[in-house]
């Protein structure tokens, strides 16, 4: 390759970066990549001798090591640099002097950091007896959206490893030849069985180096859209390639192909129309051909859009085609009329995440998921979406779909939901229990979808099998009532939506199951195919009388809910109301 490249590990004392710069260093030598490691004695000796803990010192350190890895790029060769780097300006600043840079940011909580610590030195810092130790009593702030992210308190080094090449290998800076790393007896062929994504390639929209700061200047000038929750969701998505093919929000054209027949206008299966709603007086100040700065929540720039259209949609045909309903008191329509009146679409340039990760460790971004399915082996995956705890039902169905499949991959959603919905955080925790209690670990992924729920009911289950393909899932269960609400939806008729397309246009195979239940009669979870027996055989509790048990502390039958669960949504329960 004839352009150099820095990899800039950053994370905590003893969070793996030294051990990974080593082990990345040795594979990308085998793979012909010239390599200077700026890690240890060398960089202590040369480099930040004479420097003390100040933030002052700390940066001067940074920069020169920085200097020096820009050196080593600009020969054609990759710097892999290894130190804390605690402070998010300076790394920036390196970002900036470096066309091709790739930061790695190393997650590991403190209490995991203080127990591998074999010299003791958080307990010290911890215990007062040692100051200015970053992550303690210095700062340490991470990075807001990093090329890759590893948890090493939960990932093997192998598996952190193989995330950074395969992003490399996605930025073409080094050959796909011999890219994977040998685990558990499983080579480089299994990248290539990870299905396609939606339209043959995963989209990436975030914008690096000289070319950000210089949109970041030109946003300066732009008329400004601010995004709400919903809409910060999307930009996300978009970005990170979980929406792919989409590079933007839909224009016109899209729009209506979507909303009258479930296709993008240039054929391909889509059900959800990805709009951007402007005021009447932001409208006025956007050009078609023109640009716009998308602001955060929080007053931040975070993408620029390219507009290539602008209309006046016609909401109460979006909503009966796509809610099949006009009721206001639908969460989706209601939304939708709530939204300022005209639509704006076009690309998007995304500069930093709209909002900070939720559960950090659990989320990861397509890439990322593609990767560790590779890396485990995995050809064919189920992905399970849920915005519920997992009940008996869903465990059966989810173990029953893994009988049939390499991998499960449990991806709740955790982006915009309704008021009466259980927390996120309390969701979290049961799936943590259930994962660690009652599935085979290895064969199973827990991983977060940042997404906002639409309450779409049949074309909501076809976008989520459609983004599930794209994070690498070749299967996508479809239960009763997929993402309904209401009485708006039949039983299964999210089941049957997936008719309207030939068997092999969504390039995801749905798995579709019956309602499960606790059969009296053979003993165990079933559905209506599998046991003998009328209702009065069957123990279903509706969620109503669910949530009426746990707010009196009444763990529900061993039937129904794994006591784990039970015992973590009455806790939750219990704060809510001391509060």
């Amino acid at each position: 390759m004839s352009d150099g490249f820095v990899v800039w590990f950053t994370g905590l004392s003893g969070a793996g970066k030294s051990t990974l710069a080593a082990m990345l260093s040795a594979e990308l030598r085998k793979r012909g990549v010239r390599v200077e490691v700026l890690d240890g004695d060398e960089v202590r000796t040369h480099l930040s001798k004479g420097l003390g803990f100040s933030k002052e010192d700390r940066d001067t350190n940074i920069r020169r090591i920085g200097f020096v890895a820009k050196l080593v790029a600009r020969a054609g060769a990759c710097a892999i640099t290894a130190a804390i780097s605690p402070y998010r300006e300076i790394r920036d600043e390196q970002r900036t002097q470096t066309p091709r840079f790739v930061e790695v940011y190393c997650a590991c909580s403190i209490p995991a950091l203080a127990e591998r610590d074999a010299k003791g030195l958080y307990k010290k810092a911890l215990a007062g007896e040692i100051k200015h130790f970053t992550g303690i009593d210095d700062p340490y702030e991470p990075p807001v959206d990093p090329e890759v992210s590893v948890d090493t308190e939960k990932e093997s080094k192998e598996e952190s490893l193989s995330k950074i090449l395969m992003k490399l290998e996605e930025l073409g800076y080094i050959p796909l030849h011999g890219a994977a790393v040998e685990i558990s007896g499983r080579a480089e062929e299994n990248k290539k069985s990870v299905i396609a994504p939606h339209g043959g390639e995963l989209v990436h929209r975030f914008v690096r180096g000289s070319a950000r700061e210089a949109l970041i200047e030109k946003a300066k000038s732009l008329p400004a859209i601010d995004l709400d929750e919903r809409s910060e969701s999307d930009v996300e998505m978009i970005a990170v390639g979980a929406f792919s093919p989409l590079k933007g929000f839909m224009g016109s054209k899209d729009y209506l192909r979507v909303v009258r027949e479930l296709r993008l206008e240039n054929g391909l299966p889509w059900s959800i129309p990805i709009t951007l709603a402007v005021t009447e007086d932001q409208a006025e100040r956007l050009r078609v051909g023109g640009h716009a700065a998308l602001r955060a929540r929080d007053g931040r720039l975070v993408a620029v859009l390219d507009v290539s259209d602008k209309w006046r949609p016609e909401k109460d045909l979006e909503a009966r085609e796509v809610y099949r309903t006009t009721d206001a008191k639908h969460p989706g329509v209601a939304y939708l009329m709530s939204t300022p009146p005209v639509y704006v679409g076009g690309e998007i340039h995304v500069i930093d995440r709209p909002a900070a990760p939720l559960f950090p460790s659990y989320h990861r971004d397509p890439a990322e998921t593609r990767a560790i399915f590779a890396e485990r082996g995995w050809s064919s995956v189920v992905g399970f979406q849920t915005r519920n705890p997992i009940h008996r039902a869903h465990e059966y169905i989810t173990k029953t779909a893994l009988e049939i499949c390499d991998g499960l991959m449990i991806h709740p959603l955790v982006g915009a939901t309704k008021s009466d919905d259980i927390p996120a955080n309390v969701r979290m925790r049961c799936y943590e229990a259930l994962v660690e209690s009652y599935y085979p670990k290895p064969r199973v992924l827990l991983s977060i979808y940042p997404a906002a729920m639409r309450y779409a009911g049949p074309r909501e289950a076809i976008f989520h099998a459609i983004a599930r393909k794209n994070y690498g899932c070749s299967h996508f269960i479809v239960g009763r009532d997929h993402a309904g609400v209401g009485n708006y939806y039949g039983t299964y008729d999210a089941q049957e939506i997936f008719r309207v397309y030939a068997p092999s246009e969504l390039g995801i195979e749905p798995l579709c199951f019956e309602n499960a239940f606790y059969s009296t009669v053979v003993g165990s979870m079933a559905t209506a195919k599998t046991a003998p027996g009328d209702a009065s055989t069957q123990v279903n509790l509706s969620g109503t009388k669910v949530r009426e048990m746990l707010s009196r502390g009444e763990l529900p039958p061993a039937e129904f809910s794994r006591p784990e669960v039970a015992k973590i949504l009455i806790e939750a329960m219990r704060e809510g109301a001391a509060k």
